[in-house]
């Protein structure tokens, strides 16, 4: 029955996010036209006037199919349909910080969206709520379980946990730099919670089913060459989403391996600003790494191809250091 509603929700979840991302993106193409950032690589110049925002095609029926999940769900089992909707509610809000960013750079007409300082604000809100609605609902606690034992973090779990929904929701947002990335990676992150929940976590399985059907049907017209962006619109609610479901497994450290390619981003840019503020030279051609290996050569598919391959090997580490 689990494996069924999983399939249902996956499905479901590909083809509406097919039929509205056809929809939308000559909407979109008139309307929401991609601005690129000036100091990238130069051939992204090409990628001009693509439509952006195309996050909205996906978010959509996640949404529509979340909430009916989760509300079918509370019916038979309160807190599992109440981690689903908890989890749906952090993912839009977050996708509405990216709707606000979007919109200002499209008003703009530059790549400059909001601030980081007023981006991190409302996400900080956001992941506060997160855990209040967590610990209040669901009963979490600051105990986290590993395969040797459990360890009680005290006070230091909510700093941690703070750094860990802000840390990997800003760093989906990093890794959308190229086409099909950031989607692949998702899709990849989808797969790995689906196997690790199918069995015992059903609303982790329920919610990861449906990142794979989003992920995948926006895939269709995300492959490079790319013919929708999903802007930071589409980027924050895939984090959100991904990192929702590390919380709902009562380990939300485990994301450092399974979102380890949305770390390895954030820790490129963190590396590049800090060496060349220090030294006045750069350790990567470009940052974050992915334009790195875009000026190394590689073509956009293959870096996703890469990342994806990459999520699924760090995922090995998750699976013998956490009791998943």
């Amino acid at each position: 029955m689990q494996l069924l509603l999983c399939i249902a929700v996956l499905v479901f979840t590909f083809i509406l996010t097919v039929i509205i991302e056809k929809i939308l993106i000559p909407v979109l193409s008139l309307k929401a036209s991609q601005p690129i950032y000036e100091d990238g690589p130069s051939w992204h110049m090409s990628k001009r006037g693509t439509p952006t925002m195309g996050g909205v095609g996906f978010i959509l029926p996640s949404l529509l199919i979340l909430l009916i999940s989760g509300i079918l769900l509370s019916s038979e089992n309160r807190e599992i349909g109440t981690c689903v909707l908890i989890s749906l509610a952090y993912s839009v809000a977050n996708s509405l910080v990216g709707v606000f960013d979007d919109l200002t750079k499209l008003h703009r007409r530059d790549n400059a969206g909001l601030s980081p300082m007023q981006k991190i604000f409302m996400q900080l809100f956001l992941a506060i709520l997160f855990l209040m609605a967590r610990a209040y609902y669901l009963g979490d606690s600051s105990v986290v379980e590993f395969s040797f034992g459990h360890i009680d973090l005290g006070f230091l779990y909510y700093p941690l946990a703070i750094v860990m929904l802000l840390g990997i929701v800003n760093c989906a947002n990093l890794t959308d730099g190229i086409d099909g990335l950031a989607s692949s990676v998702a899709f990849a992150i989808g797969i790995v919670f689906l196997f690790i929940s199918l069995s015992s976590y059903l609303d982790v399985a329920v919610i990861s089913s449906c990142l794979i059907g989003a992920a995948l049907g926006f895939l269709f017209f995300n492959l490079h060459p790319a013919k929708v962006f999903m802007g930071d619109t589409g980027s924050l609610f895939f984090g959100a989403l991904t990192v929702s479901c590390a919380f709902a497994l009562k380990n939300p450290l485990i994301m450092v391996l399974i979102g380890g390619v949305y770390v390895i981003e954030g820790i490129s840019v963190i590396l590049q600003v800090l060496c060349f503020k220090i030294s006045g030279k750069r350790i990567f051609k470009m940052a974050p790494l992915h334009h790195h290996l875009e000026k190394c050569g590689f073509g956009e598919n293959k870096i996703c191809i890469i990342a994806m391959i990459l999520t699924l090997l760090l995922s090995v580490g998750a699976f013998m250091l956490f009791d998943v």
